[in-house]
């Protein structure tokens, strides 16, 4: 009978090298990693983070600050990887259940926005998991998938490839001509009318960073429910996940993506996919996996996986920056511990009262919606007169960190986050009232 790598580290030389890692390696870490602060706090959270004092940081959704219990993680693992990197993998990768750290990830996941460990998938980014995603799908030649004028880079590109590899279409549309005015009664009446005999799949933004408008994402999930024809709907929900209150699994889209080094603070170079069951074994792997048992055992045993794949099976396998992937739980626990509506309602107010300022600046044009519904934490505005690229320059000498959005059409962006403060939100205010006149 083949050996499972699980299995050999239940083999007495394997036990004996195992004492060099004291009980658990979670638990080796835990004892040597300071236990989560109080962040009841708002000022607390913000101290947990090393940004550079001098800036005002409204960009941190573009690629976040580590705060310090992700810092205190990952160099818990890093330690416990230079100590003794044979040990480390073996339990962290191919260890017990108990010991196998990327599922404890997907628990703390889980924990944090609903669902079962089981069904969440680790990547490295959005672009990564949205490339698994569509490659993976049965696409076939005649198949159309919709996407929307909105779209980043990295989704239309995953759609572009998968499609053109499978003899499929891509077809893209306009949810509204106004984002600042847009409705969700119209954003669904144009998505309905635009779904045609041969649309086998929809791909959605959650929260456009070329705009800021954040998609009734449920409300959209329940609509194209009712269609005669079943239709999957791939979301993007990277600025969603860390800034809005939403339990994914029950909002009714089929694969959820996101990266999770902006709003939710994880490591660089993490993210996340979910599905449910029946959507995993909908899908074809694309990477070999390291994660998933069968599939190692099939190969040992000179066979093809005898059971349904699953978000373990679609998991990149290879040797990654394992402290960074393993560090993800600790980013996670934190937004537990601060509250998901709590964070969502800090980043509502602060983003509404830099929407009301904005908007009653002259020569200040707002593309985000007002309504807090349809919006998160990133505004995106233009000034008469100057470039986006003008408008972030001048808010830089001012000693403000802005963006500019990496679309077609570009807009200036400004996003208040749990770094920032209403005290803030009003200096920046103060500093567009100077680069607008």
């Amino acid at each position: 009978m083949a050996v499972t790598r699980r299995q050999f580290l239940a083999t007495p030389a394997a036990l004996a090298a195992s004492a060099l890692v004291p009980g658990s390696l979670l638990a080796a870490v835990a004892s040597q990693t300071p236990a989560m602060p109080d962040l009841s706090n708002w000022d607390i959270v913000r101290a947990q983070f090393m940004l550079d004092p001098a800036y005002r940081h409204f960009s941190s959704f573009y690629i976040a600050s580590h705060p310090a219990p992700v810092r205190d993680a990952l160099e818990g693992y890093r330690r416990a990887l230079d100590a003794n990197p044979l040990l480390t993998v073996e339990h962290g990768m191919f260890g017990s259940d108990e010991q196998h750290l990327p599922s404890a990830v997907a628990r703390d996941v889980a924990a944090y926005f609903g669902g079962r460990p089981e069904d969440i998938c680790l990547v490295r980014s959005t672009t990564e998991g949205l490339a698994l995603v569509y490659h993976g799908l049965p696409l076939q030649a005649g198949d159309e998938v919709l996407c929307t004028t909105h779209d980043h880079y990295a989704h239309h590109e995953s759609i572009r490839l998968a499609t053109q590899r499978a003899g499929a279409t891509m077809r893209k549309i306009a949810l509204h001509d106004d984002a600042a005015k847009a409705s969700t009664d119209e954003m669904i009446a144009r998505l309905k009318a635009a779904i045609g005999p041969k649309t086998r799949v929809v791909g959605l933004t959650w929260v456009h960073s070329s705009s800021g408008l954040r998609l009734p994402i449920r409300e959209i999930a329940a609509a194209l429910g009712e269609l005669p024809q079943s239709v999957l709907l791939v979301v993007d929900g990277v600025h969603g996940l860390g800034s809005a209150d939403e339990d994914i699994p029950s909002t009714g889209v089929d694969y959820f993506v996101a990266g999770t080094h902006k709003w939710i603070f994880a490591p660089r170079g993490t993210g996340i996919v979910w599905s449910d069951a029946a959507g995993w074994a909908r899908l074809r792997p694309v990477v070999p996996s390291f994660t998933d048992i069968e599939s190692y055992e099939a190969w040992a045993g000179d066979r093809d996986p005898q059971t349904p794949n699953n978000a373990g099976r679609m998991s990149p396998g290879g040797f990654h920056a394992f402290e960074h992937q393993w560090a993800m739980g600790a980013a996670f626990r934190m937004h537990s511990t601060m509250g998901r509506r709590r964070v969502a309602e800090r980043i509502a107010a602060m983003n509404s009262q830099l929407k009301e300022g904005l908007a009653g600046l002259p020569k200040v044009r707002l593309h985000t919606p007002m309504s807090p519904a349809l919006s998160a934490g990133v505004v995106a505005f233009e000034v008469e007169g100057l470039t986006p690229q003008q408008v972030v320059q001048q808010l830089l000498e001012r000693g403000f960190l802005a963006s500019v959005s990496p679309y077609a059409v570009a807009y200036a962006r400004l996003a208040p986050s749990l770094v920032n403060t209403a005290e803030e939100v009003d200096q920046a205010l103060a500093a567009m009232r100077q680069v607008a006149a």
